[in-house]
C-alpha cells in the first residue's frame, strides 16, 4: 500500500521524474504442462518446499520460500506460544536498515569487545542514519520531559525527517531544529506551547528558534492544526486554547474555563485587547473571570502559571474592566454566578 508523503513541500523544487511502477501481469496464467487443465489446482507444500499440481502430481517447482508468518514456539510445555521474529518495522525509518547487531562486552577485560562495537557501528549505519537516530532520541526525551503525548513526538519526528531530506535547515544547530519541530507539532495537535516554554525546555534562544520555525513554515506551508499530509489552513491557536492548561495548574473549576473562553471570544468580537499576545490575554481573562465569579486567585499565581508579568495581566484586566458590560452575559448575573461588584477597581491602577 502506498502512503502519501508526510509534510509535502509548498511548491515543487523542480520537475521530478516519475518512477516506473511495477505490478503483476494479470493476463499470465500458471497451468500444468502435463495435464494442461485450464483451471489447475496448484498447491504450495511448504513442508517439502515443492510446488505440486494436485491433478496429476507433477512437481512444478522446488525450494519454495515459505511466505507465511514465522510463528515459532520455544516453550517447554505444549501449547501455543507465538513469538514473531524481530520487532515491528518503524515507518519513520523507512528505507533504512532497522536490524541491529549487538556485540557483547564480555571479553575477559581484553578490550576487544569495545573495538568490535565501534567497527560494527561504523559498518552498519552511515553518518546520516546515526544523526537521524540521535535526533529522534532527543525528540522523544524532550517530549517526555514536557509531558507531551507520543502523537506529538511522532509528528515532530516526521517533520524533522522531511526537513533533513530536503536540507532545509543546513547549518542550523540541531537543538534549534528539534525545538522548532516540537513547537510546530504541538500547534498541529491542538496543544500549543509558547515560544518561551519551548525555549526554557530546550535552552535554545528565541531568535534562532524563530528563524527555524519560519523556514519550516514557509517550506511546508504549515498552519496551526494542519495535518502531516495536507496544509489546509485552520484558525490560529488563540488564548482560549491555553485556558485548559492554565486553569488546571491553578486548580480552578471547569465552569471558570468555559466562562473565561466566552469572555475572550466576546472581547475579540468587540476588538478589546487586540494586538496583545495570546498568553497575556489568557492571563488577564483568567484574572477577570476569577474576580467576576468570586474565585480568589492572586496576580502572582496567575503570572507564575502564564509566564507573563503582573503588569501585563493588569493591563489586559483594565481593558476588560472598562468594557465589562459588553463581556459579561446577563444570564450569568441572573443565575447568581457573576457579580460585577466583585471586580476590584484598584487592580486597574
Amino acid at each position: 500500500m502506498a502512503y502519501s508523503q508526510p509534510f509535502p513541500l509548498a511548491a515543487p523544487q523542480g520537475p521530478k521524474i516519475q518512477a516506473p511502477s511495477y505490478g503483476p501481469d494479470l493476463s499470465v496464467r500458471l497451468i500444468c504442462p502435463e495435464c494442461r487443465d485450464p483451471n489447475p489446482e496448484i498447491a504450495e507444500e511448504f513442508g517439502s518446499g515443492d510446488l505440486v499440481c494436485r491433478n496429476c502430481g507433477l512437481v512444478l517447482g522446488d525450494r519454495i520460500v515459505d511466505t507465511r508468518s514465522e510463528w515459532r514456539t520455544f516453550a517447554n510445555d505444549e501449547g501455543d506460544d507465538p513469538s514473531r521474529v524481530g520487532a515491528a518495522s518503524d515507518p519513520l525509518m523507512e528505507g533504512r536498515e532497522q536490524l541491529d547487531t549487538v556485540v557483547s562486552f564480555r571479553d575477559g577485560g581484553s578490550g576487544l569487545a569495545r573495538e568490535l562495537q565501534r567497527a560494527a557501528s561504523r559498518a552498519q549505519s552511515s553518518r546520516a542514519e546515526r544523526n537521524l537516530l540521535t535526533a529522534f532520541r532527543d525528540i522523544s526525551s524532550w517530549c517526555d520531559q514536557f509531558s507531551l503525548p507520543k502523537t506529538i513526538s511522532d509528528i515532530a519526528k516526521q517533520l524533522y525527517k522531511r526537513s533533513d531530506e530536503e536540507k532545509l535547515l543546513r547549518g542550523k544547530p540541531l537543538d534549534a531544529v528539534i525545538a522548532a519541530c516540537i513547537f510546530i507539532a504541538c500547534r498541529q495537535a491542538h496543544v500549543p506551547r509558547t515560544f518561551r516554554e519551548i525555549c526554557n525546555l530546550t535552552h535554545v534562544s528565541k531568535k534562532i528558534l524563530g528563524q527555524c520555525y519560519k523556514a519550516l513554515e514557509q517550506a511546508f506551508n504549515l498552519s496551526p492544526g494542519a495535518s502531516a499530509t495536507t496544509s489546509t489552513p485552520s484558525p490560529s491557536s488563540g488564548p482560549e486554547n491555553m485556558l485548559a492548561r492554565y486553569c488546571n495548574h491553578l486548580d480552578l473549576p471547569p465552569n471558570v474555563q468555559s466562562i473565561c473562553a466566552d469572555i475572550i471570544i466576546a472581547a475579540r468580537k468587540y476588538g478589546i485587547a487586540d494586538g496583545r499576545s495570546p498568553v497575556s490575554i489568557a492571563g488577564g481573562a483568567i484574572f477577570f473571570t476569577c474576580n467576576l465569579l468570586g474565585k480568589n486567585k492572586s496576580l502572582r499565581d496567575i503570572s507564575a502559571v502564564a509566564g507573563v508579568s503582573e503588569g501585563t495581566i493588569r493591563l489586559v484586566y483594565r481593558l476588560y474592566y472598562n468594557e465589562k458590560e459588553k463581556l459579561v452575559k446577563k444570564e450569568w448575573i441572573d443565575d447568581g454566578k457573576a457579580d460585577l461588584a466583585r471586580l476590584p477597581f484598584d487592580a486597574i491602577r
